[in-house]
């Protein structure tokens, strides 16, 4: 009697599970945001205390629109190079502040030891509109990523990051605009780039093929967004115009008063994601945290990263 072949069906997350032994191990970050309160402070540094020890290529602050967090994103920053063995990468932007004083902030970065600037252009100030409102550049200041990112070359070698978006920037009339616009930045210093989060892998991969094809050699990190709010997602979606897929939608379908449910599905999206991009030969992921750090922790357990650094030697 002869037994058929026996079957073996894995999907993309078991496949990541397999790496091989002296495989690549993938380069991860971090994204938090400044806290506003003592709470939310402890609760910063309860996310970076467990992830320091998974050793990221950097740990990136954000600026708030208009400049509305300028000093408590200092204030991180400086607390992270302190006490920790991160490498901070701190949010700038063009709005609210002259050239002279964005200037002053970079020399003031460089002296105290930041390597790593996040070049944008920044959102108008919550009274003309915020996040989604229309921009209108100072007439001293810089006008936009591109001019900012030379500055910052120009005043010291800084590793300068740059944003990007896979489904279009919510002002540009069309993708090819930004194609052009990144090409800028590059040319200006850019040494790396940082999407804005996605659900649809289809164009991001779009937006990656379209860059090298336009000669854009830098990295392109995938960010990644684990969803646990979803309503807070569909607003967050709405301002930069990123789609929220119908089949995201129905995972999270009635589940408002279920949060512990929500956060199983939102690691397991966030994990699939990452496990299908790296079948595509990403090796390199960006976590918004939201400044929590148990989903993102177990999703790079899955991608293969582990602690590399004791605990109290990495946030200490």
């Amino acid at each position: 009697m002869t037994l058929p072949p026996t079957r073996r069906v894995i999907g993309p997350i078991a496949r990541a599970g397999e790496r091989p032994v002296g495989a690549v191990r993938p380069r991860v970050s971090f994204e938090f945001f400044p806290p506003k309160t003592e709470k939310m402070e402890e609760s910063l540094w309860e996310a970076i205390t467990r992830l320091a020890p998974l050793d990221p290529a950097f740990v990136s602050v954000t600026y708030g629109a208009g400049g509305s967090t300028r000093e408590r994103t200092h204030r991180t920053v400086k607390r992270i190079l302190d006490e920790t063995r991160l490498k901070p990468a701190a949010h700038l932007t063009c709005v609210g502040a002259s050239r002279a004083e964005v200037d002053e902030v970079i020399h003031d970065y460089w002296n105290i030891g930041v390597r790593h600037i996040v070049s944008l252009r920044g959102d108008p100030p919550p009274g003309e509109g915020g996040l989604g409102g229309l921009y209108v550049p100072r007439e001293d200041g810089y006008k936009n990523a591109t001019e900012l990112t030379a500055a910052l070359r120009g005043i010291a070698p800084f590793e300068v990051l740059v944003g990007v978006y896979p489904e279009k920037h919510p002002e540009s009339p069309s993708l090819d605009h930004d194609i052009d616009v990144l090409k800028a930045k590059v040319d200006a210093g850019a040494t790396l780039a940082i999407s804005q989060f996605f659900f649809d892998i289809d164009a991001f991969l779009r937006f990656v093929d379209k860059a090298r094809g336009a000669g854009i050699t830098i990295p392109i990190v995938p960010g990644i967004m684990p969803v646990t709010n979803f309503n807070g997602l569909k607003t967050m979606s709405a301002a930069c115009q990123t789609s929220v897929p119908g089949w995201l939608a129905n995972l999270f379908e009635g589940l408002d008063g279920d949060p512990e449910t929500r956060r199983l599905i939102a690691c397991s999206v966030a994990t699939e994601m990452c496990a299908k991009l790296q079948e595509q030969g990403f090796n390199d992921f960006h976590f918004y945290t939201l400044n929590r750090a148990d989903l993102v922790y177990a999703i790079c357990r899955v991608l293969g990263v582990r602690e590399t650094v004791p605990a109290a030697e990495a946030a200490a």
